[in-house]
């Protein structure tokens, strides 16, 4: 097992990681930007090193200022966590030649499935379903439009490299495709570098449907059951729940789905911690959308309905220990969700709200979780996430869990920032949600009062 290692990251998840150490007798290391230099994961690690200045870019995308910390301090081992250097395999191959572990899959695998266009190809010559589209990337507006003509609108392009709702648009028509794909392509360049696209027969109105897995290195994959993403904005997320309640009447639609998912994880030899993202239609198919080759922001519901430790979990695969529980010990238990609370003005189209927490009351209480790395006197800064904290509630069933939502919500108490409590409120109190009716579309009809 690791001596040391080394956090490459912020906020709740350099906490959540820190905690996780801690429980295992393993010493951290913390990092971060002057604007954290009173961060609550600086504190609660063994070790400090500032890294740099305010911007991302210049500290925690800083793979030469991370290396060195890592080295000077000692440390055997780099947790990423989500964001940021999770899924860069440059920094994962740096580490690996610098004899330090990375903590989570090789970078060939990341590498690989980070490639939207490529990941498609292999999830095509695995037999796990795939929406309709094009196999390679595309570079040209009109090559384009030509294989567009074969897949039928409307279409999704997407940037092969992108993540985050950013280089994705959708074309309703071919007289929109061209501005549709320039407008795509400019995005993707400008935040990934890379003009490389594909197109995806767009799934109307579908359900964001993933498959928590883990792999270690003695060839073991273990599905953790599904999440529903579907409550998101701007393809971002919001609310995620585990079961989903599109699967609680269909279990043989669930084994299905976490069958393919260790058949994706089996594929690409994956190991450590990971997601697989499926859409799924009003017919109930499912198709592969990505995969995510690091921890999700949303693993706490996993972990409240199968009573795992997903973070412990990674740092022992990472070890090169076997996985501690088979396929046939993981059972959902009752139903979890969360809300994702962040700094921001709902009212004026989700602007973040930065500034000083001058007080702060979290929610507690039979099965209330909350992830978070604020407190007190805590500024929330202009140059990261605007989250705040996860609250995460668990119940014997569906029901039970938006009771104990509504109420963690109306506990908690943020002032000095502007927050989205009171917008998550109304969620867990519409009758669609509640139904377990939410798709992707969802949020755009609740703000128009559609719903």
């Amino acid at each position: 097992m690791f001596n040391k290692i080394l956090i490459a990251n912020r906020g709740e998840i350099a906490v959540r990681i820190i905690r996780a150490c801690r429980a295992m007798g393993i010493k951290t290391v913390a990092v971060y930007s002057t604007a954290d230099r009173h961060a609550l994961h600086t504190y609660l690690a063994d070790e400090a090193v500032c890294i740099g200045p305010a911007p991302a870019r210049d500290s925690y995308l800083n793979t030469t200022a991370i290396l060195a910390a890592a080295q000077g301090t000692g440390a055997d081992a780099i947790h990423p966590g989500y964001g940021f250097l999770s899924e860069n395999p440059t920094f994962a191959k740096l580490c690996r030649d610098n004899d330090i572990v990375f903590i989570g899959p090789t970078p060939e695998v990341i590498d690989r499935m980070g490639n939207k266009s490529q990941a498609r190809r292999t999830m095509m010559d695995a037999g796990v379903p795939v929406v309709p589209g094009t196999k390679k990337g595309v570079h040209d507006v009109d090559v384009a439009l030509e294989q567009a003509r074969t897949i039928g609108w409307p279409i999704m392009i997407k940037a092969s490299s992108g993540g985050g709702g950013k280089g994705m648009r959708v074309s309703e028509s071919e007289e929109d495709f061209a501005d549709m794909f320039n407008i795509a392509q400019r995005e993707s360049v400008n935040a990934f570098g890379d003009n490389t696209m594909y197109l995806e027969r767009a799934v109307q109105n579908p359900r964001h449907v993933e498959v928590q897995i883990i792999a270690d290195n003695h060839g073991n994959v273990v599905a953790l059951g599904e999440r529903d993403c579907s409550v998101q904005r701007n393809h971002q997320k919001m609310i995620e729940e585990s079961p989903s309640p599109l699967l609680d009447a269909d279990e043989g639609l669930r084994r299905r789905m976490m069958d393919d998912a260790v058949k994706a994880a089996r594929a690409v030899g994956y190991t450590s911690a990971g997601t697989i993202e499926f859409l799924m239609d009003a017919e109930r198919n499912y198709y592969f959308m990505e995969m995510n080759t690091r921890i999700q922001v949303e693993h706490c519901v996993t972990e409240m309905v199968t009573h795992t430790d997903l973070v412990g979990e990674m740092i022992r695969v990472a070890a090169g220990e076997p996985l501690s529980f088979t396929q046939d010990d993981i059972v959902l238990r009752g139903h979890a969700i969360e809300c994702r609370i962040n700094a921001e003005t709902p009212e004026k189209n989700f602007m973040p709200s930065p500034g000083t927490i001058s007080q702060m009351h979290l929610p507690g209480g039979n099965g209330v979780r909350v992830d978070t790395a604020a407190y007190d006197g805590f500024e929330i800064s202009p140059y990261y996430d605007s989250m705040i904290a996860k609250i995460i509630v668990q119940g014997r069933n569906r029901t039970e869990a938006i009771a104990k939502m509504r109420t963690a919500l109306e506990e908690m108490v943020v002032v000095g920032v502007n927050t989205n409590l009171d917008f998550q409120y109304a969620i867990m109190e519409n009758e669609t949600f509640r139904a377990g009716l939410a798709d992707t579309g969802f949020i755009e009809q609740f703000l128009a009062g559609e719903v």
